[in-house]
């Protein structure tokens, strides 16, 4: 089956659709809050109200930050990227009660567009337990030989219907929406990063790995 290409403005406007999609919520909320401010005179309604207005002022935050890092241009071109810079905002994203982040690996300056992959599957298997649980990260060998493990393990852990296909470039309708860009463009860049991902889900796991792909010898 041919891989899906996109015109670069159709994969731009999708990705502009899907960093909207995640930071509408708390801004609404944000706007609510201002609004409970401005008509409410009651001391302890007004307190839930800047409560609110805190926590999704900080929700919004660590969203936009992510996906500068996880979609956006962070860096150069061809720029090294903290991967302690990526465990920030991978942990600022799913900040919780319900979701633990184990991250494995010592840091170091990694490849961005590597770095780009890692955050797009750890956004990809956070999507798998969304009722909570643990996310792993791993990270083996450097630069070119730089492999990439996300985990994740929680009550009826599962796949959304067509991500390996989405993320091989082959959705399974032949078109890609706002809905499912994303596993789509972390396929795209990993093909752009020379890697193959491999899509495990077992019991209460689900796994994502991504490898450099080995040329075969003519």
């Amino acid at each position: 089956m041919t891989i899906v290409a996109l015109a670069p403005m159709d994969l731009a406007a999708l990705l502009c659709s899907r960093v909207c999609h995640d930071v509408i919520s708390p801004v609404g909320a944000i706007v609510n809050g201002l609004e409970v401010l401005e008509d409410e005179k009651d001391p302890e309604m007004r307190a839930v109200a800047i409560d609110l207005i805190k926590k999704s002022a900080a929700s919004a935050s660590a969203r936009l930050q992510f996906c500068r890092l996880a979609f956006g241009a962070a860096g150069s071109v061809g720029a090294s990227v903290d991967t302690g810079d990526a465990e920030s905002v991978l942990r600022g994203l799913i900040a919780n009660e319900r979701t633990t982040v184990v991250w494995n690996p010592a840091r170091q300056f990694a490849p961005k567009n590597k770095v780009k992959l890692l955050l797009n599957l750890g956004l990809i298997a956070l999507s798998a337990i969304p009722r909570g649980g643990v996310v792993t990260v791993d990270l083996t060998g450097q630069d070119e030989t730089l492999a990439l493990r996300v985990e994740a393990k929680g009550p009826n852990a599962r796949f959304a219907h067509g991500v390996a296909d989405l993320v091989a470039g082959q959705p399974e309708s032949g078109a890609v929406d706002a809905h499912t860009i994303q596993p789509f463009f972390a396929g795209l860049v990993a093909r752009d990063c020379g890697m193959e991902i491999a899509i495990v889900s077992e019991a209460e796991t689900v796994t994502l790995e991504a490898r450099p792909v080995v040329a075969v010898a003519a």
